[in-house]
């Protein structure tokens, strides 16, 4: 894993082009899906970095409100949306509101099959 897509910070991905360019460069990646303005999102942004760090995995975040077809692809339908990749699919997806850092942590593992 480059020294790039695991930080203690969620990547910011512009579009679905950067998403998807994302998920290709690691065997698991996960993605948060959030608008401006929504205050659960942001207050996820520190437990996203945890997440990143704790479990050494790529995390994303990206903003669908100017992309429809992004919308559509990933069905968001209220945000933050988590979705997790491994070998670049979908394999998992929550939008429960806030999520702990060590919910969050216990769902990715979860659904993570072991190499």
């Amino acid at each position: 894993m480059s020294d790039t897509t695991a930080t203690n910070r969620p990547v910011e991905l512009g579009d679905e082009v950067a998403l998807d360019a994302f998920r290709t460069e690691t065997d698991r990646a996960l993605v948060a899906f959030y608008t401006d303005g929504c205050g659960i999102c942001s207050s996820m942004v520190p437990v996203l970095g945890g997440v990143a760090r704790e479990l050494d995995i790529p995390v994303g975040q990206v903003n669908p409100r100017d992309d429809p077809p992004l919308v559509e692809r990933f069905e968001v339908r209220s945000v933050p949306l988590f979705v997790l990749f491994v070998d670049e699919s979908p394999v998992a997806r929550r939008a429960d509101g806030f999520v702990s850092g060590d919910e969050l942590e216990s769902w990715v593992v979860e659904h993570t099959p072991e190499r």
